[in-house]
């Protein structure tokens, strides 16, 4: 290939990869890099390129008028922490509220760092299987045709819930800043009109740069909530610990797992950049930044905002500063449901165009047909919105279907597929094996349970809440 896209292990001069027409081979003895990522060079040292290259889902990019993998490896970290870090740290106060607060932080951390770990036996799996651009793709390779359309169906499914809660939130913030100016389906379709015109980019590459944006949105959004709540409300009650019902509880712990929810688009920000091999630096870069700040936030805004924590958490301040803190959020809560739109987009114009010049053609008519897309999928996303209206149902919803999969089973079931018939190779693997298989368990599980906490809640809540498509003010509930 005429581009620097390099396949095979985290090498940066490319010696446990291949270019096209080569085998895979591990790398030296003594690479640092390469031993990082030895069980997956182990898996795929047998696997021939020529086939992933013909599939790749941008070809060779050397002529092409629209290029994808142009991001450099902060880019893609920024990109991570924009589309991971909204929705999730909006929730987390509550959790802590639920389920008290040595358990919330415990929590929050455990699964920040199972999440780490998940995330990059995610890259382990797209260096053996480079042509992988989705999840769909992965469940080609796993389980053939009906694997690719159920991952696929999921990924889409889930991407666009995501998108659903951002409108919801757009339109909540909304009545807070204008105190209900005006009917929230109103506030709710000027959401879904902005975000079809953030989503007209192609390339991931134009996005990055609006994620920094997001990301300095959020930070002083949150900081600006911490300080108000300090102010206002410095004698409120907290609990380390809390007994609470298990729907509740639940339903908290869906919420954390919501808060690391991006894996389902890690496959498609690998895949634009620029030397892939340097995923793990994005990763990390997303990681210690979402676990810290959920941490932070977490803590300050329940220690000074107590058990009437409001979710999202920038409404626990005063109705000034609530009003501030969410003027400043507007970026973030745009630009985290654009990436993800973006990814759901991207998923289906790939699978029709892969292997065709309408890829790389930046055209009218390749506009066109990207614009219906991306126009269709936030009209279904501004429908969910509308029809569940809390937000912390729609989270748990969201989280127990589909986020219990793809940010912890599925991962675990990548790593088993990349080193089936090795389980017993060394003690090391053995254990990898017992953890991996756990991390799958703890997917269904959550995915059962899951549904049956936010299935109670939806119900609990559907006979209080202010209802589905209506003029009501969503921000007080």
């Amino acid at each position: 290939m005429a581009s620097n896209y390099r396949h095979g292990g985290y090498a940066d001069d490319g010696t446990t990869g291949a270019t096209n027409g080569q085998t895979y081979q591990p790398g030296p003895a003594g690479s640092d890099e390469r031993n990082s990522l030895s069980d997956t060079e182990k898996a795929a040292a047998v696997k021939p390129t020529s086939s992933a290259d013909k599939n790749d889902p941008f070809g060779d990019e050397s002529n092409s008028e629209v290029k994808y993998r142009t991001m450099h490896w902060w880019q893609a970290g920024m990109i991570m922490i924009a589309e991971t870090i909204s929705l999730g740290i909006l929730s987390l106060p509550s959790v802590l509220a639920a389920v008290g607060l040595v358990p919330g932080v415990i929590l929050i951390a455990g699964l920040g760092i199972l999440a780490t770990y998940t995330g990059y036996v995610i890259g382990q799996f797209k260096m053996a299987y480079p042509h992988v651009h989705n999840m769909a793709d992965a469940g080609m390779v796993m389980l053939g045709p009906w694997g690719r359309e159920i991952f696929g169906g999921a990924q889409m499914l889930f991407l666009i819930f995501i998108m659903g809660s951002h409108i919801l939130t757009f339109s909540i913030m909304m009545n807070t800043v204008t105190a209900h100016g005006t009917c929230t389906i109103v506030f709710s379709v000027v959401g879904f009109l902005i975000s079809v015109v953030c989503s007209l980019p192609r390339t991931l590459h134009k996005v990055s740069y609006l994620s920094i944006v997001s990301f300095i949105s959020i930070i002083g959004a949150v900081l600006i909530t911490m300080i108000g709540v300090g102010v206002s409300k410095p004698d409120a009650h907290v609990d380390a610990t809390l007994k609470s019902g298990f729907a509740p509880a639940f339903l908290a712990v869906t919420n954390i797992i919501f808060a690391y929810a991006g894996h389902v688009a890690f496959f498609s920000f690998i895949s634009e950049l620029h030397t892939p091999t340097h995923y793990p630096r994005s990763l990390f870069l997303l990681q210690g930044c979402d676990t810290s700040m959920y941490i932070i936030a977490a803590i300050v805004i329940y220690r000074y905002a107590g058990a009437d924590v409001a979710s999202p958490a920038l409404g626990s301040a005063s109705t000034t500063v609530s009003k501030v803190a969410y003027g400043i959020a507007i970026p973030t809560i745009v630009i985290a449901g654009v990436i993800n739109g973006h990814v759901a987009a991207k998923y289906i114009y790939v699978r029709k165009y892969r292997g065709t010049d309408r890829m790389s053609k930046a055209s009218w008519s390749s506009f066109g047909i990207w614009l219906i897309i991306i126009s269709v999928l936030w009209t279904i996303a501004w429908i969910i919105a509308e029809a569940i209206p809390v937000f912390n149902d729609l989270l748990g919803l969201i989280s127990a279907l589909f986020a219990s999969w793809f940010t912890y089973g599925l991962s675990g079931a990548f790593w088993l597929f990349l080193n089936k018939g090795r389980y017993r190779e060394s003690g090391r693997k053995m254990f990898l094996t017992g953890l991996n298989f756990v991390i799958f368990c703890i997917g269904a599980a959550i995915c059962g349970i899951g549904l049956y906490a936010s299935g109670t809640a939806i119900n609990k809540d559907a006979k209080t809440s202010n209802g589905s498509f209506t003029c009501a003010d969503n921000s007080k509930e």
